[in-house]
């Protein structure tokens, strides 16, 4: 994912309300939300065959974006993807998985890591020391660090915030979000390495760069404090889709 907006622990219906963006290559193949054999819900990266936001039954979820510093790139032999799929489909709880992150998180390039399981959300990246457990309360990740308010993250989620107001929220109303192709005035601009044109192209919440790079879908998710999960995924690119799955987790 590149642009996340979601609260935590902070509503009396759901446990995490999550809305998200994933900005891919249109040539890059990918398949939709599904169950995976390992027994988790998750898209998958046909390239390099990780993840980018998953939900495992047994309670555990997880979600990335990119650390976007285009001059420190490297061709890394670890696929991001992967911290989503080794956590969904490991032992380790959100605090010691992203505390064992810390030995090998330079074999990979940038990343933002969200973990969580039962009532435990932890944040992690490889541009911070350590790990920081989230706080209740209104959320947003994009291409920097956690709630570093780069303009389209901050109407994101200002956006959630006002549709978190109702008790009982929907999917497809949460789908509504993080559509605005709005790019922001050049003062506001982050600098992480891309030429003007691409900053600017990116700076947008739905983003379109000469029919190769954008943004490829938007999921919304819903996990209640009874247990309930409920998650739907709509892809733009190949073709207009939408996948959608719902299960019960223990509620912890």
């Amino acid at each position: 994912m590149c642009l996340i907006a979601f609260k935590w622990m902070d509503h009396p219906v759901y446990k995490l309300v999550l809305v998200a963006n994933r900005d891919e290559y249109y040539d890059r193949p990918s398949q939709g939300l599904h169950k995976w054999e390992e027994g988790f819900y998750a898209g998958k990266d046909l390239k390099a065959g990780g993840t980018w936001m998953g939900f495992h039954p047994s309670g555990k979820f997880a979600a990335l974006t990119n650390y976007r510093d285009i001059p420190n790139e490297l061709n890394m032999s670890q696929s991001r993807g992967d911290l989503v799929k080794n956590f969904l489909t490991g032992n380790l709880g959100p605090k010691e998985y992203t505390k064992e992150l810390e030995s090998k998180k330079f074999d990979y390039n940038g990343y933002n890591l969200l973990v969580a399981e039962g009532k435990e959300m932890y944040y992690s990246s490889n541009y911070m020391e350590g790990n920081l457990k989230v706080p209740s309360g209104l959320h947003g990740l994009s291409n920097a660090l956690l709630n570093v308010p780069w303009p389209k993250l901050s109407a994101a989620k200002a956006q959630l915030s006002k549709k978190t107001d109702a008790t009982q929220l929907c999917l497809d109303s949460l789908l509504q979000q993080l559509q605005s192709k709005d790019t922001v005035e050049d003062l506001f601009l982050p600098k992480t390495g891309l030429e003007y044109q691409h900053e600017k192209a990116v700076s947008a919440q739905f983003i379109e760069v000469k029919n190769y790079y954008g943004t490829v879908n938007t999921t919304a998710l819903l996990w209640g404090h009874d247990g309930k999960v409920r998650i739907k995924e709509r892809r733009f690119i190949p073709k207009l889709e939408e996948n959608s799955v719902e299960f019960g987790v223990k509620s912890l």
